[in-house]
């Protein structure tokens, strides 16, 4: 099964537009085709070998990227972003390919890992400390809850806490397993620790937890707490480390009420406006629903401010030519239609004006079936207006109709 496995690989999206799926279907979370890996391009497998780097401290307070040898973090990019987007309207391609990865389980193989390898199962049934700072989770669950500035400036725990399938900062916490993905779902202590651990850093961003379907909202200390927020940044790549490892662990659907409300306190209240482009670009695009994706980027279009900047709404339709014999028609060709129609009824008026003069007679307008051609010789001889008289009788034989009703 490994080695079948191991022979397939996913071939990465090229753009944006490749690894964004939101708006083409109403269907269910998105698929990947996979194909031999022995077609992919040098450059595929380099891209697939590759890891996202932890989003957790990538950035200084001040926004400078700090460099990291031999790994491609993709949360680097996350903070750059941010500054730059008030100048560059323009997706991240980084962070779109990073989330699709996310979104599609992360495709690359690993090998299985004994159950006596699991180091995150573990660490959350406090059978083994964090690395290196030899703290069990128990500790942090019971202490650590308030202590904002331990919580702040301590960049080691986020990575234990929140697992992924990814390479952090922190070489000494272990990345997720598939199998121990499963083992740590059908643990309920393990799970029952990991909310608790949820809930601790809600209560540092100044959110609290409503109920067990993960309904959010503002925590008493919420006014101090959103100012911080607001102005250190670097808590955004924690936030999307959370919302990564809340759907790996089973908690899908705690990530909709807690991205919905930071939508709404960047976007609506404005108490974290520096948080907007984060919520959109990374945020939305951790939750593997099109659905709930759809109507979260529907609801921050409402009030995004300035309108016409916002980038992650559904494509532009291309207006399509009208279909000949359509009942709707656009004001353009309802125009030209009408100046057809009245070239129809003055061609119509001069014909029916001649028949009447033929004819000496002024009785309306008629309709005949064929024209009666009349030559300028035949009306200035007595011969031609015989012969006019004539045609125009033999005329009057056919139906005569009115020719409006």
């Amino acid at each position: 099964m490994g080695n079948l496995m191991g022979s397939l690989r996913y071939k990465e999206p090229s753009t944006v537009e490749e690894c964004d799926s939101t708006w083409e279907t109403d269907s269910d979370p998105e698929e990947l085709q996979p194909v031999d890996d022995n077609n992919m391009t040098a450059e595929d497998r380099l891209a697939n070998s590759s890891r996202c780097g932890d989003e957790e401290n990538l950035t200084s307070h001040q926004g400078k990227p700090e460099p990291r040898k031999n790994v491609h973090c993709v949360g680097m990019n996350q903070f750059t972003d941010a500054r730059e987007s008030a100048t560059k309207l323009k997706r991240s391609y980084y962070a779109a390919k990073d989330l699709y990865k996310y979104r599609h389980s992360y495709p690359n193989y690993k090998k299985p890992r004994q159950p006596s390898e699991f180091r995150n199962l573990r660490f959350y049934l406090n059978k083994i400390p964090l690395v290196p700072d030899g703290i069990f989770v128990e500790e942090i669950l019971n202490k650590w809850k308030g202590d904002y500035e331990k919580l702040e400036h301590n960049h080691t725990y986020i990575q234990w806490l929140f697992p992924l399938r990814e390479q952090g900062l922190n070489f000494h916490a272990q990345e997720l397993a598939q199998d121990e993905i499963k083992e740590f779902q059908n643990t309920r202590e393990a799970k029952r620790r990991f909310l608790l651990a949820y809930t601790v850093m809600l209560d540092f961003f100044g959110i609290k937890l409503l109920d067990k379907n993960g309904n959010v909202a503002r925590a008493a200390n919420w006014q101090d707490r959103f100012q911080h927020l607001n102005e250190s940044q670097h808590n955004y790549l924690r936030i999307t480390r959370i919302l990564k490892s809340l759907g790996e662990l089973g908690f899908e659907s705690f990530k909709p009420p807690l991205v919905k409300l930071l939508l709404e306190e960047a976007l609506v209240e404005e108490t974290i406006p520096n948080m907007k482009h984060s919520a959109l670009e990374y945020f939305v695009y951790t939750i593997r629903d099109r659905k709930e994706r759809r109507t979260l980027l529907r609801f921050a279009q409402l009030y995004y401010r300035p309108a016409d900047q916002f980038i992650w709404g559904p494509p532009m339709k291309i207006q399509s030519k009208p279909v000949k014999g359509a009942s709707a028609s656009s004001p353009s060709s309802q125009s030209n239609s009408d100046k057809a129609e009245d070239n129809r009824s003055d061609k119509t008026e001069d014909r029916n004006q001649r028949i009447a003069e033929i004819q000496g007679s002024t009785d309306g307008p008629l309709s005949i079936t064929e024209e009666t051609p009349v030559s300028e010789e035949d009306r200035d001889s007595q011969e031609g207006k015989v012969a006019a008289e004539n045609r125009a009788k033999q005329s009057n034989s056919c139906k005569i109709k009115p020719q409006f009703e």
